[in-house]
């Protein structure tokens, strides 16, 4: 049952509930309360002819008469034997008489007992039932909150649907072929591994892959995360563990999947907590389920995080999670295969060339591609287009690593002059200096947080670094607020980001990358990031005082020879640093091709310097 039929069904119960309240409430409203009078009231009341109406059985007699002011009350009273009563009645000119059968005890035992029914009723319907329905399972802590996905063949998810990880794939290949014939590999005495652990960056892929694995053997495919078995109540993570394993084991062969096992398998007893942790006993209790279970009953754990090195080392000996499986970001091939993968749905113009794309999206990973051709997709349709061109991709590019743009910041012309000047400054040292990467665009229209930005993108994918290509790179940050130095003589804010990444590229070449003559080949590193609260909150620095003071002026060092090597640069080729901001300033973007036409022409002032 779908969301949509589920709440609709809900709606249908209140509504009916409701009706019979106010039913059982206008019922009760409309019994007026009847006051009981002795028999012989009664008669006086009779003979002095003010009762208007009788109703009469064996053992009880109801009616009404008019009281004083005009009022109309109700009485009953219990009857003796009197054989002249109808009679009387009919001297009296009582307007309605009438007989009622006398009431059974199978009767009077409804009657009784049907309030405290109907309120049990009522109370299983509005209040156990709805917190069952409603997700919060009150009567089931216990119990897994895994999600079961059956083989759908319109929703199954196949390698197929997995692109830019073809290594990951080979090594889940085995997964997949011992859960559609486990008797091949138990032939030799062979032992398939019992969980899977697949690691690497946020969004690429890890998620899809176990799906496809799944989809692939035609299994049932067990998914939960792993903040989903930690509760407030202890021993409920424990529980929920237990729970989904003997889930998986009535199914099997079957997949688990567990997402962000991190959540759940962080390192025991870190310094910080006690051994009673509700998370470490979650953790032992994962532990001894993949010791407990074989592999002969055809159950595949496989767990995916983007923090392997906080796991527990007990979660990653063989014998639990026997293979790890890197999924790493995507190189040029892979990217275009993604490309084409989230494309098929959407309807590409002749010129949406996505190798193109491809090459100019180097870092992006599978969700990223994603997004870029959703983005596109609706750029297209924002411009009433009939299909998704090369433009709406390349915007879409500039939307995904710079952010939006945002041409309604009210800028003044000085500023965008420097502005103009600023991006101008990269661009031109960045065409100056050989074995740096193109210059695909240039703009000066605020995406995101920035006012401009230089778009550098490789020509492939790189996997090694040189110090040359790192003192380029230097170079090319410190153009923005050279340019600004040179021509107005003044220094900006618009520079902190380039220092500060500056700074940390000429950091870690002399503490991490032994880039520095002065200091050496030794490694001075002191990780601040993603620090393990309990493993390394007491770590320290592991160098002398005279040491950091070294560090610091070799850092100073490398920076003031960029410095000064970009400000020559734009010195002597200031005439094309006025040119690249005029054509800023007259078009706000200027692409690759235009750059180079620029370079291309001859400029009297290039020659004269």
């Amino acid at each position: 049952m779908n969301p949509l039929q589920r709440m609709a069904k809900q709606l249908v119960i209140w509504f009916v509930g409701l009706a019979v309240l106010l039913a059982l409430f206008q019922n009760v409203k409309s019994v007026q309360q009847e006051s009981e009078i002795a028999y012989s009231a009664f008669k006086e009341k009779l003979r002095a002819g003010v009762v208007t109406e009788v109703t009469m059985r064996p053992d009880l007699i109801r009616g009404r008469f008019g009281a004083a002011g005009g009022k109309i009350e109700a009485f009953r009273t219990y009857p003796l034997p009197d054989p002249d009563l109808v009679k009387e009645m009919t001297e009296s000119k009582v307007a309605l008489y009438r007989g009622e059968p006398d009431k059974t005890w199978m009767t009077a035992l409804l009657i009784n007992l049907g309030w405290v029914v109907l309120f049990f009723a009522l109370w299983w319907v509005f209040v156990i039932r709805q917190v069952n329905m409603g997700g919060k399972q009150a009567l089931s802590f216990g119990k897994s909150r895994a999600k079961l996905n059956q083989n759908d063949k319109k929703k199954k998810i196949t390698f197929v649907d997995v692109a830019g990880c073809d290594e990951a794939k080979e090594e889940l290949q085995e997964i997949v072929l011992f859960l559609k014939d486990p008797a091949k590999f138990q032939r030799l005495g062979g032992r398939i591994p019992k969980g899977v652990l697949l690691y690497g960056p946020p969004g690429t892929g890890k998620t899809l892959l176990a799906k496809a694995v799944a989809g692939e053997a035609g299994v049932p495919f067990f998914s939960a995360s792993g903040s989903e078995f930690v509760e407030m109540f202890v021993g409920v993570g424990a529980s929920r563990v237990r729970d989904l394993f003997e889930q998986a084991k009535k199914a099997a062969p079957a997949v688990i999947f567990v997402d962000e096992l991190d959540a759940v398998g962080r390192a025991r007893f870190a310094g910080i907590g006690g051994g009673h942790d509700e998370r470490e006993q979650t953790l032992n209790q994962i532990l001894i389920e993949l010791d407990g279970f074989d592999t002969k009953e055809g159950v595949i754990l496989i767990a995916a995080t983007n923090r392997p090195d906080v796991l527990d080392p007990a979660l990653l000996r063989p014998g639990r999670f026997d293979r790890h499986v890197g999924v790493a970001a995507p190189d040029l091939r892979g990217r275009e295969a993604i490309l084409k993968i989230h494309a098929k749905d959407v309807k590409l113009g002749p010129d949406a060339d996505l190798s193109v794309i491809a090459r100019r999206t180097p870092g992006l990973v599978g969700a990223d591609l994603a997004n870029l051709i959703n983005e596109s997709a609706l750029l297209a349709v924002r411009r009433d287009k009939e299909a998704v061109s090369l433009h709406e991709l390349e915007e879409a590019i500039d939307r995904v690593m710079a952010g939006p743009s945002r041409k309604s910041r009210m800028i003044s012309d000085a500023e965008k002059k420097v502005i103009a000047y600023h991006e101008s400054g990269h661009t031109l040292v960045a065409k100056m200096l050989p074995g740096t990467d193109p210059v695909h665009k240039v703009s000066i229209i605020p995406r995101g947080p920035a006012l401009g930005y230089t778009l550098q993108l490789p020509t492939e994918d790189r996997y090694l670094t040189s110090k040359t290509d790192i003192l380029n790179r230097l170079c090319v940050l410190m153009g923005g607020r050279c340019a600004e130095e040179l021509v107005f003589s003044e220094i900006t804010t618009g520079a902190s980001d380039d220092l500060n990444k500056a700074t940390s590229y000429a950091r870690k070449m002399v503490t991490e990358l032994g880039m520095s003559e002065a200091i050496g080949p030794i490694i001075y590193k002191k990780d601040e990031g993603e620090v393990f609260l309990g493993r390394d909150i007491a770590r320290g620095q592991n160098y002398s005082d005279a040491t950091a003071q070294a560090i610091d002026a070799e850092v100073k060092r490398i920076l003031g020879e960029c410095h000064d090597k970009t400000r020559t640069i734009l010195a002597k080729n200031k005439a094309l640093l006025e040119a690249i901001a005029n054509r800023l300033l007259e078009k706000e973007v200027v692409d690759a091709a235009e750059l180079d036409a620029l370079f291309a022409r001859p400029l009297p002032q290039q020659a004269a310097a």
